[in-house]
């Protein structure tokens, strides 16, 4: 008899950009035959603009404003995967949300890899800084990590790990509770 999954939570997936929440999350949810959800798409999907032009028109607090409304109605839902924003844990009511309704995995890695993942996407309006993007990156890190380790149920580094033994780390890790 195929193992059902039954005894876990949802799981919802913070960290940085180029993190590997949706990839990740996509997995996942297909081997836990699962519901997935993005919620940069589904914002996307409902107001009928990308991220940046949302950004270019209302701002990050008007971004933010949508996200945190989403966020509040994708962790109400059942056995489902979320990949949430990488700022999604700004909010104290997201965080809250999060680690009150599901399992809360924080995808970290290095920032390297995260330069590496992030170098020719051009939907990420946060990276578009004069700064340059791994000025940006690293003072993102160090203003979110302590947020994504405060909300997080475990940690799961995906630096240098395949895919395959992430989303293996992340069941084992809930099935034992």
């Amino acid at each position: 008899m195929p193992k059902t999954h039954d005894n876990i939570p949802s799981i919802f997936l913070i960290g940085p950009m180029g993190a590997g929440k949706t990839t990740i999350g996509r997995q996942l949810a297909r081997q836990l035959k699962r519901e997935f959800y993005d919620s940069d798409r589904v914002i996307e999907e409902r107001t009928g603009a990308d991220i940046p032009l949302i950004f270019e028109l209302e701002g990050e607090d008007g971004f933010r404003k949508r996200e945190a409304a989403i966020i509040d109605e994708l962790t109400q839902l059942d056995n489902v995967v979320l990949a949430t924003g990488g700022g999604a844990v700004l909010n104290a009511e997201n965080r809250q949300h999060l680690a009150g309704r599901g399992a809360v995995v924080y995808l970290s890695s290095s920032l390297p890899a995260l330069l590496e993942r992030t170098r020719k996407d051009k939907n990420r309006p946060l990276l578009h800084a004069e700064e340059g993007p791994e000025a940006v990156l690293s003072r993102l890190l160090e203003q979110r990590d302590p947020l994504y380790r405060q909300t997080a149920d475990f940690v799961v580094d995906t630096s240098n790990n395949s895919i395959r033994n992430i989303i293996k780390a992340i069941i084992s890790h809930l099935e034992q509770g």
